[in-house]
C-alpha cells in the first residue's frame, strides 16, 4: 500500500440502518447540509452557521492529525414519508413472499439434480405469490360486493340507515359502488408494482455492476445476486390480470359452477382464461438458461410481450366493469365469495404443501455450500427456513382479509351480514394456531430461563464481558445482564419465528381436516375460534391503525418504519407488488460517490455503515473491488457498526451474503473491513470472527484472515480505549467505561444505538483507511494523546 504523504486525506461516507436517521445525527453535527443526490439519495455533510458545507473533525492517525472529510448518504426517504409509503405496510404478505426467494438455498455448481429442484421450488413460490394476490383480491370483493353491496345495502335490511332507498332499490348501482373500490386498489397495486428509484450517476458503476446471472448459485462476493429482474413487468401484468379476473369470477358465483344464463357464461370463461394463462404464465416464467433467452423460454417471452399482455389486461378490465350490468348482478356474489375464497385458499395451501416438500431436497444438495463452516455461520434449518416464512406470508394474508371482514362487521354494529363459511375455519385456524404459538413460546421461555440459570450459577457465557469489563468491574452485571438478552434474542428469535409459523400451519392442518371431513366445531374448541376473532380482528385493525398513524406522523411509527427498511431491502422476484428496493439506487450510487472521492491520489475512502447500512456498505464495497484498479483499491476501506452481517444475513439468505464471499471481500481489501460490535446488541453481531473464547485471559477465535482465506486467528488484543479487537471485529465495552475528553458521552447500556459515541470508531475508520490510528497515553482523564509512533495496544494489528 501507498505510503501516507502530507497531503493524505481521509473521506468517511456514512450510511444509515434501519432507524432513519436525520442528517445532523448521522454526521454527529449541529447543523447539515446536502452537497448532492437528487431528494431520495441525499449526499450530505457537516454545515456552519452560513450553511455552506464545512470539514469533518480531524482523525488522529499516523502520530498525527490528519484532515478528514465528512459525508453521508440518506436513503430513508425511499421508504417512508407520505400516506402512499405508509400503506406499503398493508403489502407487508407479499414482502415476505418476495424475500423468500432469497432465502432459498444455493445451487452447487456442476449440480443438474440441485438445479432442477430450485426452478421447481422458484415456479412454485412464484405461484404461490400469486395466489396470494388472488387471494387478497377475493377478500376485498367479500368486503365490497358481498358484504356492503349484496347485503348491507338491500332494501329494508337496517344497515347503514343514512343510504337512501333509491340506491338500495338499484341492483346495478349497488354493484357498481362495490366494484369502484375493487378497481381503484387493483389499479393502486398495478402502480405500487410500477414504481422503482431512478439510479444517478450509472455511468461510473457500469463496470462494478455484477453480470446478469440467474437466480440459485451462491455469490463470488457479498451481493453479486442482488439484480433487477427484468421479466418484472411481465410478472407484474399477470398478477394485476389475475387480480381482476379473480373479481369477475367472485361476481357470476365462483369457479365452481358455470353460469346458465349465456352474459354470465361469456363473462365466467373469460375469467377462467385469463386466469389459466395468468397461473401458466407465471409458474414457467423462470430466469432464462442464457441471455439472450433462446428456446423455450424465447417463445415464453414472446407469447407474453407488452402488446399480449395490454390485450389480456383490456380484457380482464372490461370483464370486471360488466359484471353491474348482468341481470340481477349480485344475486350470486354470496355464493361465488364462499367458492372462490376457499378455492384460492386451497390452492396457496397445497402450493405451500410442494413448495415444502421441494425444498427439502433442494436443502440437502445445498447442503455442500456449508458443510465445512461452524454451526454459527450455516443456513438456518439446513436451508429449509423459506418453507415456515412462506407459510406466513399466507397465512398473514388470509388472516388480514378475514380480520377486515370481522373488523367490519363490528365496525357496522350488526350481526345480519355473513361471512363466507370459509372464514368460520379462518378464524378455528387462528384460534389454533395462536394457542400452539404460545405454548411453543412458553416452552422456549422455559428452556431459556432454566439455560439462563445454570449459566448463572456456573459463571459460563460470560468469560468475554469479563474480560471486556475488567477494568470497569462496577459495570460487569449489568453489562452480563444485556449481553445474555441480546445473546439469546440473535441465537434465537428466528427460532420463535418459525415456530409460531409452523404453530399455525398445524392449525390450518387441523382446521382443514376438520372441514373436508365434516367435523362440526367442538364446544371446547369455541373459546379457540372467538380468540380467533378476536387476534384476526386486532391483526387488521392494529395494521390500518399503524399506517394511518406513520401517514400522519412518519416518526411516531418507528416500528412500521423499520419493517419497510428491511422489507425494501430486496428485489422483486417471486412477487410484483412489493415495495420498490432501494439498494438496488443505494448501492451503485455510494460507489459512484466513493470513486469521485478516490480519482484523487491523495484520499482514502472508508465506507461507514450503520446496523442495515452495513449491508449495504459492504455491498458497495464488493462493487468497487471488482472494477476499481489496484492503485485506487488499496485506499479504500469498510467499516460496520452493528451490522447483523453474520448471525442474520449469512444465514438467513446463504446464496447473497455467504461466508465464502465475505472472506473473498476481507482479502480483496487485505483485512481493511472493521465491525463495531456490542454483546449487548440484539440486531447486529460479529461480522469477521466467530467461535470466540477467553484462555488464559486472551480473546482466541476463528474468521477471515487477509489472504482471503478462513482459520484461526491471532489473539485479541485491548484497543487504546478498552475495546478488544480480534481480526476486523472491535467489541466494545457497553456501558463505556468512563468519558473521554474532547468526544461526546453516552451513558448507560447503548445496545443498538450511538455506535459513533464510542472512542474506538474514529480508530476503527483509520485501521480502515490503512493507517495507524493514535494510541493516548495511559491518564485518568485521557487528556494526554500519543503523537507519534504507534502504541503497543495496535502493534499486533500491523505485523
Amino acid at each position: 500500500m501507498q505510503l501516507p504523504g502530507a497531503d493524505t486525506r481521509v473521506v468517511e461516507l456514512r450510511v444509515p440502518g434501519v432507524r432513519g436517521m436525520s442528517g445532523n445525527t448521522l454526521l454527529d453535527a449541529v447543523a447539515s447540509v446536502e452537497v448532492g443526490g437528487d431528494g431520495l439519495g441525499k449526499i450530505v455533510r457537516p454545515a456552519d452557521r452560513l450553511r455552506r458545507p464545512a470539514p469533518g473533525p480531524t482523525l488522529q492517525a499516523e502520530g498525527r492529525t490528519m484532515p478528514r472529510t465528512l459525508e453521508g448518504y440518506q436513503w430513508n426517504a425511499m421508504t417512508s414519508g407520505g400516506i402512499g409509503k405508509a400503506t406499503w405496510a398493508l403489502l407487508f404478505p407479499f414482502s415476505l413472499a418476495n424475500i423468500v426467494h432469497w432465502m432459498l438455498p444455493p445451487v452447487p455448481e456442476g449440480s443438474r439434480a440441485a438445479r432442477g429442484f430450485a426452478v421447481v421450488c422458484r415456479g412454485l413460490l412464484r405461484l404461490a405469490g400469486l395466489l396470494l394476490t388472488m387471494l387478497f383480491s377475493a377478500q376485498l370483493a367479500v368486503v365490497s360486493l358481498n358484504m356492503l353491496a349484496a347485503q348491507c345495502l338491500a332494501a329494508d335490511t337496517g344497515c347503514l340507515t343514512a343510504v337512501p332507498d333509491w340506491v338500495r332499490q338499484s341492483a346495478p348501482l349497488r354493484a357498481a359502488l362495490g366494484l369502484l373500490p375493487l378497481l381503484l386498489v387493483v389499479g393502486y397495486l398495478h402502480r405500487v408494482a410500477k414504481v422503482s428509484w431512478p439510479v444517478r450517476d450509472v455511468a461510473d458503476t457500469r463496470a462494478d455492476a455484477p453480470r446478469a446471472t440467474r437466480s440459485g448459485p451462491a455469490a463470488r462476493l457479498p451481493g453479486d445476486n442482488l439484480t433487477a429482474d427484468p421479466d418484472t413487468p411481465t410478472l407484474r401484468g399477470l398478477h394485476t390480470m389475475a387480480a381482476l379476473a379473480v373479481i369477475t369470477l367472485l361476481t357470476v358465483g365462483g369457479p365452481l359452477r358455470i353460469p346458465e344464463t349465456p352474459s354470465g357464461m361469456a363473462l365466467w370463461y373469460a375469467a377462467a382464461v385469463i386466469l389459466v394463462v395468468a397461473v401458466l404464465g407465471t409458474a414457467l416464467l423462470d430466469d432464462p438458461r442464457s441471455l439472450p433467452p433462446r428456446g423455450a423460454s424465447r417463445v415464453l417471452r414472446a407469447v407474453l410481450n407488452k402488446p399480449i399482455r395490454r390485450t389480456l389486461l383490456t380484457l380482464a378490465a372490461l370483464s370486471a366493469l360488466t359484471t353491474p350490468a348482468l341481470p340481477d348482478p349480485l344475486t350470486l356474489t354470496p355464493r361465488g365469495s364462499n367458492a372462490t375464497v376457499e378455492v384460492i385458499a386451497a390452492a396457496l395451501l397445497g402450493t405451500c404443501a410442494l413448495f415444502a416438500i421441494a425444498l427439502i431436497p433442494a436443502a440437502v444438495l445445498g447442503k455442500a455450500s456449508w458443510a465445512g463452516l461452524p454451526r454459527q455461520l450455516r443456513a438456518w434449518v439446513g436451508g429449509w427456513a423459506a418453507a415456515p416464512m412462506l407459510a406466513l406470508a399466507g397465512l398473514l394474508g388470509g388472516g388480514f382479509g378475514a380480520g377486515l371482514a370481522i373488523a367490519l362487521r363490528q365496525l357496522i354494529g350488526t350481526d345480519q351480514l355473513r361471512l363466507p363459511d370459509g372464514y368460520q375455519t379462518m378464524t378455528l385456524l387462528w384460534g389454533l394456531g395462536a394457542a400452539l404459538g404460545v405454548l411453543i413460546g412458553g416452552v422456549l421461555a422455559l428452556a431459556t430461563l432454566l439455560i439462563r440459570w445454570r449459566r448463572q450459577r456456573t459463571g459460563r457465557g460470560a468469560a468475554e464481558v469479563r474480560l471486556l469489563h475488567e477494568e470497569a468491574p462496577v459495570e460487569l452485571p449489568q453489562a452480563t445482564r444485556a449481553w445474555r438478552q441480546a445473546g439469546w434474542e440473535r441465537r434465537h428469535a428466528h427460532q420463535v419465528v418459525l415456530g409460531i409459523s409452523i404453530g399455525l400451519s398445524i392449525g390450518v392442518g387441523i382446521a382443514l381436516a376438520m372441514r373436508l371431513r365434516g367435523i362440526a366445531t367442538p364446544a371446547w374448541a369455541d373459546p379457540l375460534a372467538a380468540f380467533g376473532v378476536a387476534a384476526l380482528g386486532f391483526l387488521a385493525a392494529g395494521l390500518l391503525r399503524s399506517v394511518y398513524v406513520a401517514a400522519t406522523n412518519p416518526r411516531s411509527a418507528p416500528h412500521l418504519r423499520i419493517l419497510a427498511d428491511l422489507v425494501g431491502f430486496w428485489p422483486r422476484q417471486a412477487h410484483p407488488i412489493a415495495p420498490p428496493c432501494y439498494a438496488l439506487k443505494v448501492i451503485p450510487e455510494l460507489a459512484a460517490r466513493a470513486r469521485e472521492h478516490l480519482r484523487e491520489p491523495n484520499t482514502r475512502v472508508v465506507l461507514v455503515g450503520d446496523s442495515l447500512g452495513g449491508v449495504l456498505a459492504v455491498i458497495a464495497a464488493a462493487r468497487l473491488v471488482r472494477g476499481l484498479p489496484e492503485e485506487q483499491r488499496e485506499r479504500l476501506g469498510v467499516v460496520t457498526a452493528g451490522a447483523p452481517l453474520q448471525w442474520a444475513y449469512s444465514r438467513a439468505f446463504p446464496s447473497v451474503v455467504p461466508p465464502t464471499a465475505m472472506a473473498a471481500l476481507y482479502g480483496a481489501l487485505d483485512g481493511r473491513l472493521h465491525a463495531l460490535c456490542r454483546g449487548s446488541d440484539p440486531f447486529g453481531g460479529a461480522v469477521t470472527s466467530w467461535q470466540r473464547q477467553v484462555v488464559a485471559n486472551k480473546l482466541l477465535g476463528f474468521g477471515y484472515r487477509r489472504d482471503g482465506t478462513v482459520g484461526p486467528l491471532p489473539a485479541g488484543v485491548r484497543g487504546a480505549h478498552g475495546a478488544l479487537i480480534i481480526g476486523g471485529d472491535h467489541w466494545l465495552p457497553d456501558p463505556q467505561p468512563a468519558p473521554v475528553a474532547g468526544r461526546r458521552w453516552a451513558p448507560g447500556v447503548l445496545r443498538h444505538t450511538d455506535y459513533s459515541s464510542d472512542p474506538e470508531w474514529d480508530d476503527a475508520v483509520a485501521m480502515a483507511a490503512g493507517l495507524r490510528p493514535a494510541v493516548p497515553e495511559n491518564s485518568p482523564t485521557g487528556e494526554q494523546t500519543q503523537l507519534f509512533g504507534l502504541g503497543a495496544a495496535h502493534r499486533g494489528l500491523f505485523r
